[in-house]
């Protein structure tokens, strides 16, 4: 599959958002049942951990063929990255409050599914804002 194809960016993509799920899971899991912190404040410190590493990978792995929007402007690329993941971050509390505070359903099946949602919100956002044209 061709490296600059949508099909393989989102290939790259998803084993990225894989890398990075694992370490937002794993200090979720570690704040959440190791510290006893509340699910909101567990799930916010992986995602943020999460969302440095997905940048990095996505500017130099993933989207490495793509003709940069900002790419001369580092700290407004970061910032449209960050405000896309934020807003994933958003939704990704709205999804957990909704799932585990108001159906109360369990919190890693929870954290499952709005993480699925969340990465397709991602690359579809960061994809049209930051990486659209091919080099």
């Amino acid at each position: 599959m061709p490296r600059g194809s949508l099909l393989g960016q989102f290939v790259r993509y998803l084993v990225t958002g894989g890398l990075a799920f694992a370490v937002d899971f794993g200090l979720f899991a570690l704040c959440l049942y190791k510290f006893g912190w509340h699910y909101l404040l567990a799930n916010l410190v992986g995602l943020i951990a999460g969302l440095v590493l997905n940048y990095v990978l996505s500017v130099v792995w993933v989207f490495s063929e793509c003709k940069r929007v900002l790419e001369h402007k580092k700290t407004a690329e970061f910032g449209i990255f960050a405000v896309v993941g934020f807003a994933g971050v958003g939704i990704n509390q709205l999804l957990m409050y909704l799932m585990v505070g108001q159906l109360e359903l369990n919190e890693v099946f929870s954290k499952m599914v709005a993480a699925v949602i969340v990465l397709m919100w991602n690359f579809g956002a960061r994809k049209l804002m930051l990486f659209r044209e091919r080099k």
